[in-house]
Parts: C-alpha cells; structure tokens; sequence
C-alpha cells in the first residue's frame, strides 16, 4: 500500500489497483503539496469522514471527472446526492460495507459535521472515523476529527488497526498532548500517522510536539505532502 498525504486530513491509498481518496480537501487547502490531476488519476472511491468543507473539499467534482463511488454516512450522501453526486454507498457508525476487494467500516469519533445553506446551518450527520479493510494489505484507521475518547481501545481491539491517521492540531480537534496520550493509552505500538496540522495558523504549526510527547511509544510517521510512502502489512 502506498499512503500520500496532500496536506490537511486529506489522504489518497493506492492498493490492489485500486485508488482511494479520503476527505479531499485540495483546493483552497494551502498545504496541499501535489496538482490536482496528479492527486485524483483514477480514483476509485472517495470515503468522507464527516461533512465540513475542509473534509467534503473537492468531492463533487471528483466524482463527476472520474466517476468514483463517494462514501458517507448517510445524511452527507443524501446531501452529496443533491449536489449531483450519481454513486453513493451510504452508511453509518458502527457498520461495515464491502466495496470491490476491500471493505470500509465506521466507527465513532468526538466532533461536529455541517455545512452552510442559504445562509443556514445544514446538519450532516454525525462525524466519523474510517476503518479500510484489505486482504494482505496493512489496516488503516482514518480518525476524522476528533477529540480523544477511551473507547479508542475497543475500536482497537475489533479492527486491529495497523495503521492510524490521527488529527494532532489542537482548537478542532485534540492537540499534541491529548494525541500522544491516546496514543499511550489506546494505541502503543502501532504505526501513527499525524494530520490536521500546518495548514492554518489557528491549528499547530508542525508535528514536532507530538513526536516528542509520543517518545517510544509508537511508529511516527510525518509524511510530506504530495509524496507517496509505502506501507507492508505487518
């Protein structure tokens, strides 16, 4: 599997021929290190995890240039729906579905997920976390935005994650502490991926802090973005 980072909490997952987006928030997000063609060549499937636009980002257009299958709890994709968006697989916390070769399951993350309408407050459901299943490939868990909760360790425990993007950004999410205990607490051992930071000067700067508070406790991984890294199961 090879993991890119394009800034944000914005993933792309190549595995098996398949190509897979998470949270694609690409225009308009100044860290986003790679062109937009380059990020989106034959994407498969986009999974969101929750509906902000800094998540939902350029998911429309995706999907309508390459034809991919959108992802989402089901209140998001009854939205996604409205904006135009033909394929969607709905579904909601707690429930696995099978895509072609892989599965998708999601589980709860501690946060909020709307958009603006009209001048209103539209409510897309609840936030999520993202867990991508793959025969011989390692598991990864996508926590969305969140803040820190213990049952991080159950989710742990039923999907046996091997790899995990975690939002360290602090004000939106939990911050460089609060990340690196739930990464003692719940998670040692496993390989850490930080995101949601260093696009927007209220979030942390850089992954630094959270490198340090995690010490020797997990795998930390601070991507570049835009560059592909490869990832062996096990």
């Amino acid at each position: 599997m090879k993991i890119t980072w394009f800034g944000h909490s914005a993933f792309r997952l190549d595995f098996a021929g398949k190509a897979v987006l998470i949270d694609p928030f690409l225009s308009g997000n100044p860290s986003f290190g790679s062109s937009r063609d380059v990020a989106v060549l034959g994407t498969n499937y986009v999974l969101l995890t929750h509906g902000h636009g800094d998540h939902v980002g350029d998911t429309v257009a995706i999907a309508e240039a390459t034809g991919a299958t959108v992802v989402a709890n089901a209140d998001l994709a009854s939205w996604l729906g409205l904006q135009g968006v033909k394929k969607l697989e709905m579904m909601n916390t707690g429930g696995t579905i099978g895509l072609d070769g892989f599965s998708v399951s999601m589980v709860r993350a501690d946060h909020s997920s709307g958009a603006l309408a009209d001048n209103a407050s539209v409510y897309l459901g609840n936030a999520n976390g993202l867990i991508v299943h793959a025969p011989g490939e390692p598991t990864v868990w996508h926590m969305g935005d969140t803040d820190i909760f213990s049952d991080m360790a159950l989710i742990a425990e039923i999907h046996k994650p091997e790899i995990v993007i975690m939002p360290i950004g602090n004000r939106f999410t939990m911050g460089p502490e609060t990340a690196a205990l739930a990464v003692k607490r719940f998670l040692p051992g496993l390989t850490i991926i930080p995101c949601h930071y260093g696009s927007f000067p209220p979030l942390e700067p850089t992954a630094d802090r959270f490198v340090d508070f995690v010490g020797d406790e997990a795998s930390v991984h601070v991507l570049t973005s835009g560059e592909p890294k490869p990832f062996a199961k096990g």
